[in-house]
């Protein structure tokens, strides 16, 4: 048994343990927006440029495209029992709670002119995705009908952060470099509309 150990290659035994984790963070992620999902599939991507695997890329993509898409239908499913029970829930109101006025207006005008088309966009936007989830809920629609604008949102939102993950990657020598900048990019598309509109406040 010890001997069979040894002989596995270190990038299987960070695999065994990387994806489960991958997924498991980005699935509490989609159900806890406080997790940032976006730099860690950016993070997953960038170590497997430097392992020179494009099996592990693929791997990445589909152990993120699916976390993301199980994570929004528990998050739906579960805001869908709060609308339909007389006291709510604790999940319906943390949704309502992460979906300001201005946001979930827009989402609603978005989802009567576009449909489902619109729950692409808003995983792509920062801060997007809640709002027109709560939008969603409020226009009562089907688990089904949202599970299939959720699909493409899904690998739209998985494809675009591994990009970012592969240009890091690919810039830097060492891996943690490319980690690094992954992050900061993530983490700087995330908070850029905020600040945006704050500064749009201020000044008016």
């Amino acid at each position: 048994m010890l001997a069979a150990a040894a002989q596995v290659p270190p990038e299987s035994t960070q695999q065994a343990v990387g994806y489960p984790s991958l997924f498991l963070l980005i699935v509490l992620g989609a159900l806890v927006p406080v997790v940032p999902t976006g730099a860690l599939v950016s993070s997953a991507a960038v170590v497997a440029v430097h392992q020179s695997a494009p099996f592990a890329l693929l791997v990445v993509f589909g152990v993120s495209a699916l976390a993301a898409f199980l994570g929004d239908m528990a998050l739906y499913w579960l805001g869908r029992r709060g609308m339909r029970s007389k006291n709510g829930s604790r999940w319906l109101a943390a949704i309502r709670d992460r979906a300001p006025e201005d946001r979930l207006a827009q989402a609603q005008e978005k989802l009567a002119d576009h449909g489902v088309l619109v729950l692409v966009l808003s995983r792509l936007v920062p801060a997007g995705r809640i709002p027109v989830m709560l939008a969603c809920l409020m226009a009562k629609m089907p688990l089904r009908e949202f599970a299939r604008g959720d699909v493409p949102a899904c690998l739209a939102w998985a494809v675009t952060y591994q990009l970012i993950g592969i240009l890091g990657g690919s810039l830097f020598a060492e891996p943690w470099e490319g980690v690094a900048v992954a992050v900061g990019l993530t983490v700087l598309i995330s908070v850029a509309p905020t600040v945006w509109r704050r500064v749009r406040r201020t000044a008016s």
